[in-house]
């Protein structure tokens, strides 16, 4: 896979590695020179240049690319990236760092945005989902379709512990996608049991949040009156 990423700072270049030892093919884009630091990221192609000028995304073949990464420091500058490598080369995935949690409601598809992500709402989930049981906490929002990636950590009062996932009337608009339990990450099937203390991931549509949480936290002696 290609990945193009806008910002060769520390967050572009810690992307990068993690990509490359993935075994994708990376493209570091910055203007500053002083950024560009290719015995930092040895493996990975450098290009300075400016990533909101056309010119530079055809010299970055951006067409070539299945994913964009606008990682710079400059919300306007990662919407501009994200507009451009939408609309004007079809990149299919396009994920964009959000700086200021004030500008998170820009990050949407009408500006080419597939996954915005907020790192100061994604530290605060961090810390709620290590502290709360029972409690929906949203990690990620998708732009397409109004979807979030919700976690809930299964409360051992909860009714639904000891019950097979094919068996739960899920609400609509939401699909389960992971069980963390423990040190194993696994792949819910339809006769996959849950037990207390799981942690379970969510893509869910927004509206469905709330009934999401109000399933996930009935205490077996409720279900049971």
């Amino acid at each position: 896979m290609r990945v193009a990423i806008a910002g060769a700072g520390a967050v572009g270049r810690s992307i990068a590695g993690e990509l490359l030892e993935n075994g994708h093919e990376v493209l570091l884009i910055d203007k500053a020179p002083t950024a560009i630091s290719v015995e930092r990221v040895p493996l990975a192609e450098w290009l300075l240049a400016d990533a909101c000028e056309i010119t530079s995304l055809d010299e970055a073949a951006l067409q070539r690319c299945n994913v964009v990464i606008a990682a710079t420091g400059d919300d306007k500058v990662n919407l501009v990236v994200s507009l451009l490598a939408k609309t004007e080369y079809g990149v299919p995935r396009v994920v964009a760092r959000v700086n200021n949690p004030k500008n998170e409601w820009l990050f949407t598809e009408a500006w080419g945005v597939d996954v915005a992500v907020s790192t100061p709402r994604l530290m605060s989930a961090l810390v709620e989902e290590a502290v709360s049981v029972g409690d929906l906490v949203r990690l990620l929002r998708f732009s397409h379709g109004d979807a979030n990636l919700v976690e809930l950590t299964l409360p051992p009062e909860s009714a639904l512990a000891g019950t097979q996932v094919g068996d739960v009337d899920w609400p609509e608009d939401t699909s389960l996608v992971t069980i963390i339990r423990g040190t194993r990450v696994l792949t819910p099937n339809q006769e996959e049991t849950l037990e207390a203390g799981d942690e379970l991931l969510f893509v869910a549509a927004q509206a469905r949040e709330e009934q999401l949480e109000d399933l996930l936290s009935v205490r077996k002696e409720e279900a049971a009156g």
